[in-house]
């Protein structure tokens, strides 16, 4: 392989793996354990609802 070829190979593989996309796909890699999957440390699967939810019943 011409090395010209080789380095331009390298910079497309390097600026694909700092794309935004790339990054994200690598957080959805990721493996959490199921009881934080579960069991949120808010105590909600969806934060902002439970407090529209909360709001709404104290009114």
């Amino acid at each position: 392989m011409p090395t010209e070829l080789a380095v331009l190979l390298v910079g497309v593989a390097a600026r694909q793996a700092a794309s935004p996309t790339a990054r994200a796909q690598a957080r959805l890699a990721l493996v959490a354990p199921v009881e934080q999957l579960l069991a949120p440390a808010h105590g909600a699967f969806h934060s902002l609802a439970a407090l529209a939810l909360t709001r709404r019943k104290e009114e």
